[in-house]
């Protein structure tokens, strides 16, 4: 029987812990981005939230597929 690899799974973890913050902060500036839509700091801060969301899921997935290969490999 194989054992989890709990390097591998600490990498993870640390994936998942990144993506937290960044799933919290991306639509709460893309909300505050689109109340302002007359100020000329608009696009940056939209792109901004879509660039922190995009980063959070990747990270999620990333995080989640790293978890798998520990258990499972």
């Amino acid at each position: 029987m194989k054992h989890t690899n709990k390097e591998l799974l600490l990498k993870g973890l640390k994936f998942l812990a990144g993506a937290m913050p960044l799933s919290f902060i991306g639509p709460v500036v893309l909300f505050s981005a689109f109340k302002n839509q007359e100020n000329a700091w608009f696009i940056p801060v939209l792109l901004f939230a879509l660039t922190a969301m995009a980063a959070a899921i990747y990270l999620m997935f990333k995080g989640i597929n790293t978890i798998m290969k520990s258990i499972f490999d």
